[in-house]
């Protein structure tokens, strides 16, 4: 902004050359509430056009966030509309914004007028589609949770999430050691050499290859978006149940900013807990540079006993991380960004008890503490050659997580099994797209990733522990992939793509004794397969508010070296292929109500899943060839214009139809029996795919209100059925769990920049047995994993 003749204020933000119009493309937009002269700034500099705001009071005045999937035309249009201005268009990619003309009004008989066309907002943008297709032309289930709403009420983990979605289910051994599972594909509770079943992401890179989810803070995000079912065409091995992508808020050069919360909680039966967190947007270099700064600890409260330890509540967790962003814009249209993301956690013991046993306690006489340590660094680039869209994301991962299992024997003396999983991975990914407004455009894209993973195991008296065998894993993929949508008809888009991955798989056994070193030659010599995964949908609009979807999608998990006993051995790669129709009306939570229903039919190959072998260790083998079949529905409603309500229900209904003969003295108890008898007794054992309910229901409803001036109250209330499930495969791990409700309540009352909160997790206080393996040495026979009990927190936040 400069001044011309010391009263009127102007802004000019030069456009790129482009072979096509900046105007004719459809824009990410995701501006901050500021004033005007602050969004056209900010939106000149995305689109790469010139704006000017000669009225130096209009260039101030305060306008709400605009978010969006929008060309520059509409985005300028909700601008001007917000701030009672008028756009002019002044020559090729060029407006200006001009106050609207005060009109003298005068007596007149009654004059009826139209009223003003309602503010319809813009369409959700499904970032992950690698292409910014907004909602509307996205064909196939998918969710976004505003990072606002998970925040609410003090940040947390991955449990916020699951929380609010039926579609996404989670292992409880705790934080930093889960599995996360979308859609029913499921394997097993407890950390091996699989890959995960479900893609996590930040931003355009994935957060980890073979390792738990590493359960970051949701702080100081833009959204969570969720794709369901399988995404190996754009994402590859790992994303056979679907996608969760953590969405960043960017550094933003124009303005400074920031945030703080602190809270406090209290644990029924339990220990107190402490959490904070820190947020600041510091520009460096005005609409240039900027780094954002994130910064967030917590201690979680315990509520499990030890009476041989003479302890209670011994499962205390503490978390410490953030994340830091610099932004700089280096050409008109072009950008680098650098991101750096630390986390660790600290679990001073497990968080199991005695089935039997005095409630929230656990007889046994060693600590089961582990330790999880993430950090990931990113270099972003992206530009566009006109109407081309480029973005280049390069990045270092690792990830580490240690663990303590007790092995006591029955009236033998005290056993500790110790677990470490070392990760490294190296991955690139670069695209380039061009999107149309009307949902056409394609994608093609190159990816390399090189992923190394070393399992280690320990054995033995507590501080006395010896190594046994281990494994290492690597892999690496380089891969080539495409899509292109097409609008053959006014109401009918289809899309097709394909992914070409080589993956080049190697591994050997660590701390092997020396007499079965020679036979392990083979097993661990380097191969190499070439995978190919097509894709296409269907998206038919079958009136303005009803649209249909058709979509085919496979995805894999690379194959590995597994442990069993002294001995180090190979399972396959597993597959999946999902048909899959939906059906769905409305904006979710901007019209007045929305819907969606989706059914969907999988086929599972050479399933990879974790059992109990001869020495009492976690091993995974191929245990087979499954179906399952999956219905969704999900609704919201605005009733009145302070209350919302929601509701969602997933059933899944999976089978084992073809148990692999391979493992068959292993999974039906390690007793020889006749094969044929055996299949039988396997083959009802795996009647349900581990570890995912058969039914999950979950009800909401949040209500708004202004209480005058700048205050506000939200209340946001929610309950989680959770149906009962099989904690793994066979006679051991076959044990049901499940079946509870949960429920969670949060009030904030604002004012102004201020806000206090309250909430309430855990409402009835259930106890319930979560999905999860505390120890394999003892099973799921003597074990449960309770909810945390009723826990009351009490925050306050401020912004700045």
């Amino acid at each position: 902004m400069k001044l011309l003749g010391g009263t009127v204020a102007a802004f000019l933000v030069a456009a790129a050359s482009a072979a096509a119009p900046a105007a004719a493309e459809v824009l990410t937009v995701d501006l901050p509430a500021g004033s005007v002269g602050q969004q056209v700034m900010a939106l000149g500099r995305i689109a790469r056009v010139s704006v000017v705001v000669p009225d130096g009071p209009l260039w101030a005045r305060a306008v709400p966030a605009l978010r969006g999937a929008l060309r520059v035309e509409a985005a300028l249009a909700l601008i001007a509309r917000r701030a009672d201005a008028r756009v002019e268009s002044v020559g090729p990619n060029s407006w200006r914004l001009v106050p609207k003309p005060r009109v003298r009004v005068t007596p007149q008989p009654l004059v009826l007028r139209s009223p003003p066309p309602p503010d319809t907002g813009a369409d959700i943008v499904v970032t992950a589609s690698k292409r910014d297709t907004i909602r509307g032309n996205f064909a196939g289930q998918f969710a976004r949770v505003a990072g606002s709403d998970l925040e609410f009420g003090g940040a947390g983990g991955t449990e916020r999430l699951a929380d609010r979605l039926t579609s996404v289910a989670s292992t409880h051994l705790g934080a930093g050691r889960n599995k996360l599972f979308i859609r029913g594909i499921a394997d097993s509770s407890f950390t091996g050499p699989t890959q995960a079943t479900v893609g996590q992401y930040f931003g355009d890179l994935r957060l980890s290859y073979n390792a738990p989810d590493p359960d970051l803070r949701l702080a100081d995000l833009a959204a969570v978006e969720i794709l369901e079912g399988p995404q190996g065409t754009l994402y590859g091995a790992g994303s056979l149940g679907g996608l969760i992508r953590l969405v960043p808020n960017a550094p933003d050069p124009s303005r400074f900013a920031g945030s703080a919360i602190l809270g406090g909680s209290a644990t029924t039966h339990g220990a107190s807990g402490i959490d904070t967190q820190l947020v600041a947007n510091v520009p460096i270099v005005p609409d240039r540079l900027a780094i954002r700064i994130v910064a967030n600890a917590a201690s979680e409260g315990g509520y499990i006993d030890k009476p041989l330890l003479d302890r209670t509540d011994v499962n205390r967790t503490r978390i410490h991380g953030g994340r830091a962003a610099a932004y700089l814009d280096i050409a008109p249209g072009w950008s680098v960004e650098l991101i750096g993301i630390g986390q660790r956690i600290l679990g001073a013991d497990s968080q199991y008890a005695d089935h039997d046993g005095r409630p929230l306690s656990r007889s046994a006489p060693v600590t089961e503490g582990f330790a999880a340590d993430f950090g990931q660094m990113q270099f972003v680039l992206a530009g566009a050659f006109g109407d081309i869209r480029f973005r280049s994301t390069s990045g270092i991962t690792a990830h580490d997580l240690m663990e303590r299992y007790d092995a006591t024997a029955p009236d033998g003396p005290p056993r500790l099994f110790a677990q470490a999983n070392r990760t490294r991975m190296q991955a690139n990914e670069t695209r380039i797209w061009s999107s149309r407004g009307d949902g056409s455009g394609w994608l093609a894209g190159f990816s390399h990733i090189h992923n190394r993973t070393r399992l280690t195991r320990l054995y033995g008296a507590p501080g006395a522990l010896q190594p046994t065998t281990g494994v290492v894993n690597g892999i690496t993929e380089t891969t080539v992939y495409g899509e292109d949508s097409l609008r053959l008809l006014p109401g009918l888009l289809t899309t097709g793509g394909v992914r070409v991955t080589r993956s080049v798989l190697d591994g050997e056994g660590a701390d092997v004794t020396q007499r079965i070193t020679l036979a392990q030659l083979a097993m661990t010599a380097e191969r190499a397969q070439t995978i190919v995964l097509p894709s296409a949908s269907a998206l038919v609009d079958l009136t303005p508010r009803v649209q249909m979807f058709l979509r085919y999608q496979q995805g894999f998990r690379p194959g590995g070296l597994a442990i069993e006993g002294d001995f180090v051995r190979r399972f396959r790669n597993d597959r999946v292929a999902t048909i899959e129709a939906g059906l769905r009306t409305g904006r979710p939570g901007s019209d007045r109500f929305d819907g969606a229903l989706t059914l969907a039919h999988t086929s599972w190959r050479d399933i990879q899943a974790d059992f109990i072998d001869g020495s009492g260790l976690p091993s995974t083998a191929n245990i087979g060839d499954g179906v399952l079949w999956t219905i969704e529905a999900a609704a919201s409603a605005r009733v009145t214009g302070t209350l919302r309500i929601d509701g969602a229900v997933s059933y899944n209904d999976s089978r084992i139809d073809e148990p692999s003969s391979v493992r068959l003295f292993d999974l039906v108890g390690g007793y020889a029996v006749d094969p044929v008898v055996a299949r039988a007794q396997l083959a009802a054992r795996l009647s349900q795919i581990p570890n995912i309910a058969r039914v999950t229901a979950r009800a909401g409803a949040v209500y708004r209100r202004q209480l005058g001036g700048t205050k506000d109250l939200r209340i946001d209330g929610w309950v989680r059925y959770v149906g009962s499930s099989r904690l793994g495969v066979g006679p051991v791990l076959g044990q049901s769990q499940g079946s509870y409700l949960d429920s969670g309540i949060t009030a904030r009352l604002g004012l102004g920049r201020l806000g206090l909160t309250a909430g309430l997790t855990n409402v009835a206080d259930v106890r319930g047995n979560r999905f999860a393996l505390g120890t394999p040495f003892t099973t799921g026979r003597d074990q449960v994993t309770p909810l945390r009990p009723r826990t009351l927190r009490i925050g306050i936040d401020a912004a700045f």
